[in-house]
C-alpha cells in the first residue's frame, strides 16, 4: 500500500534556489519531482494514504526551485509530466492538485510557479486522471487530455493552453484510464496516422471483467470513439501505442 511512498521518499529533498536575476535561458525545467509526503488528504484513490505537499524543479543550469502547497491542497498524482505547451522551448509541468474541500483540478507550472489551472471539480474526494499532451488540432501547439472523475462519469476533456489559460475544446463521456486503488494511470496517447488518438477503456472497467479498448479521435468539438477487438490491458495498450494493434 505504501509503494508510492517507499519509491519516492528516497528522492533528494531539494532546496529552492534563488529566483532573482537569472537569465531567461536558465529558466528551463529539466525534470520535476514530488516531495513532502503527507497523509492530510484522506482519499487514497491511488492505493495508499500518501499524497504530496511539494513540487521541485531542477533547471538545466543545475539550480532548483520548490513549490510548497498550503495545508488546504495536495498533489494527488503519480508523477509530474513535462510538456512544452506554449512552444517556447521550455517545458511546463502538468500535475493534479486536490483541495481538502473541493476535490481535484489540473494545474500547469513553469519555473516561476503555477501559471494556469482548471476549476476544482467541486466536491472533496473527486479526482481527475491526466492522459497526456499532444497536438490534436494540428496548429503546432500541444493540448492536454484528462479524464474527470474516471470512476464515476468518465468525462474526457481536451484542453487548450493559450495565454496562461486552460479551455475545454472537446469532450466525450463514458471512458476511463484508472480503477480505484491502482497506483498507476493506464492508457495514453498514440500517433499512428495523421492525428494523435487517446487510448482508453470504455466504462465500466473492473478487475473482474475486461473492458473494451477504444481510440478517441478529435472530430470538431467531439472526441469520436473507434473500438478495438482486443480488451483494455497493459499489453494491448502498449501494442496499440506501438501501432501494432489498430481499431477494427
Amino acid at each position: 500500500m505504501l509503494a508510492r511512498y517507499i519509491l519516492s521518499r528516497f528522492l533528494p529533498i531539494l532546496v529552492a534556489g534563488s529566483i532573482s536575476a537569472v537569465p531567461v535561458f536558465a529558466d528551463v525545467i529539466a525534470r520535476a519531482s514530488f516531495g513532502n509526503p503527507t497523509t492530510r488528504y484522506d482519499h487514497g484513490v491511488l492505493g495508499d494514504a500518501v499524497e504530496w505537499g511539494s513540487l521541485t524543479f531542477v533547471l538545466t543550469d543545475g539550480t532548483t526551485r520548490r513549490v510548497i502547497l498550503p495545508q488546504s491542497l495536495v498533489f494527488e498524482d503519480t508523477s509530474p509530466r513535462l510538456a512544452d505547451l506554449d512552444g517556447n522551448g521550455s517545458p511546463e509541468v502538468i500535475v493534479v492538485e486536490s483541495s481538502q474541500t473541493q476535490g481535484a483540478r489540473l494545474a500547469v507550472y513553469d519555473a516561476s510557479g503555477r501559471v494556469a489551472h482548471t476549476p476544482h471539480i467541486g466536491r472533496k474526494n473527486r479526482w481527475l486522471a491526466p492522459i497526456g499532451a499532444a497536438d490534436f488540432t494540428g496548429d503546432g501547439r500541444l493540448e492536454i487530455a484528462i479524464v474527470v472523475t474516471p470512476h464515476l462519469s468518465g468525462s474526457v476533456q481536451l484542453l487548450s493552453y493559450q495565454n496562461s489559460r486552460l479551455s475545454v475544446i472537446a469532450t466525450a463521456e463514458g471512458y476511463t484510464n484508472h480503477r480505484i486503488g491502482d497506483a498507476e494511470i493506464a492508457g495514453g496517447i498514440r500517433t499512428c496516422g495523421p492525428q494523435p488518438e487517446l487510448i482508453l477503456a470504455q466504462m465500466p472497467w473492473h478487475r473482474a471483467s475486461p473492458a473494451q479498448m477504444v481510440a478517441l479521435q478529435l472530430n470538431g468539438k467531439a472526441l469520436s470513439p473507434h473500438s478495438f477487438s482486443a480488451p483494455f490491458t497493459a499489453k494491448n495498450v502498449a501494442a496499440a501505442q506501438a501501432c501494432a494493434l489498430n481499431p477494427r
